[in-house]
């Protein structure tokens, strides 16, 4: 059994590579975006500061996490990995669920293609719509928190999903 912590800037490919993922290894997928965006939906009349949103969708995320991972289930978390408490959440419960922890970032330093990504897509409200800033993406991707002391594996996400899925495979499967 595993959890996989996604890693990357929106846009970078996190949520297709897990889709890819879960239907090769069967694994459970948990969507930061699914969660935060329907939070901020659901509270037609009493607008939810997203920040606030965040921290409520990430709380929510982690008991999805652990309920899974104590039933047997390989997780995977999709999401970017911004603060600390992402990774040391993820390692706790591994060690609690005797799974094995697995880091894959999806690496995409370009941001007119990021940028293409972001705006193409069918996007939920918690999304950003495109990069504002050059300096902000510079900072994101220069920031991602990993984990110390554990494999990581990067993977170059310009490319197609085929072309690095079967060493994301092999990498969880490890």
């Amino acid at each position: 059994m595993f959890f996989a912590q996604m890693s990357g800037f929106p846009g970078s490919g996190k949520s297709s590579l897990s889709r890819e993922i879960a239907q090769q290894l069967g694994a459970v997928i948990v969507d930061h975006d699914i969660v935060k965006s329907s939070l901020m939906e659901s509270i037609e009349h009493a607008p939810i500061d997203p920040k606030l949103a965040g921290k409520i969708a990430y709380n929510i995320d982690w008991s999805l996490v652990e309920f899974h991972l104590s039933q047997g289930f390989n997780v995977i978390l999709d999401s970017p990995c911004l603060y600390d408490e992402l990774v040391e959440k993820g390692i706790f419960l591994c060690e609690k669920y005797n799974a094995g922890y697995k880091y894959v970032e999806c690496y995409l330093d370009d941001m007119d293609e990021i940028n293409r990504r972001l705006k193409t897509r069918n996007r939920m409200v918690s999304q950003i719509p495109e990069i504002h800033s050059p300096e902000a993406f510079t900072y994101t991707i220069a920031n991602s928190k990993k984990p110390v002391g554990h494999e990581i594996l990067t993977v170059n996400t310009a490319r197609p999903v085929a072309a690095y899925l079967p060493e994301v495979i092999d990498y969880l499967k490890k």
